[in-house]
């Protein structure tokens, strides 16, 4: 019987009474949380490479005697009003996540439900100003200023539109708010510091293009 059990035993596993639980109680964060902070970590990078390219390619080195193609593109005065639109949707997403902390649920649907809207109108938006770079002959062929302006804004607005994917989720969740209130603060939460991201993201395109 001493050998059966010998031959059953499983020395690749470990015995838990071995096992030791760590915990702290000073930090505690949700998988959701950590995971956005990963991925938001990663878009950084990747805007990061967007801004590095774009300076490499701002020197106007001379080739075979020609002039430098780069043209630097113009700053259509809309830009600076969508850069409020886009304030004001980091702002509304802000007042409705303190709101869901209170359990105002009123408030935080008000709030939710303005700064998805405006959202859609700073995208909208977007889309006249590309109109009016088009308007003005500023094609994404002809000037490589022009192809990492169109590059830049359009990737910045992708992960806008991925953004509304998650408020709309989101959004499902006040029916059973007041039953249940916690995943509905955790998703606005998530959403507000998504757009906080994504607005400091918008300032440093917008730096990037006044300042060249």
């Amino acid at each position: 019987m001493n050998i059966f059990k010998t031959l059953a035993q499983k020395p690749w596993i470990p015995d838990e009474s071995n096992v030791v639980e760590l915990r702290t109680a000073s930090y505690s964060a949700a998988n959701q949380k950590v995971a956005l902070v990963c991925f938001l970590a990663i878009v950084g990078v990747l805007f990061f490479l967007f801004f590095a390219a774009y300076h490499m390619r701002l020197d106007p080195v001379e080739l075979a005697g020609q002039a430098s193609d780069w043209v630097p593109v113009p700053e259509p005065p809309l830009l600076w009003f969508n850069t409020v639109v886009l304030g004001l949707a980091s702002l509304a997403f802000e007042l409705a996540r303190r709101a869901s902390k209170r359990r105002d649920t009123g408030t935080a649907k008000l709030a939710f439900f303005a700064a998805g809207a405006v959202t859609l109108v700073f995208l909208v938006l977007q889309l006249v100003v590309w109109n009016q770079m088009l308007g003005l002959g500023y094609y994404a062929y002809a000037n490589p200023a022009s192809a990492f302006f169109y590059l830049i804004t359009g990737v910045h607005g992708v992960h806008l539109l991925g953004g509304l994917v998650a408020w709309a989720r989101a959004a499902r969740r006040f029916p059973a708010a007041d039953d249940n209130p916690a995943p509905l603060a955790r998703s606005i939460d998530l959403c507000a510091l998504y757009w906080h991201f994504l607005l400091l993201i918008w300032l440093g395109i917008l730096a990037l293009f006044v300042n060249t």
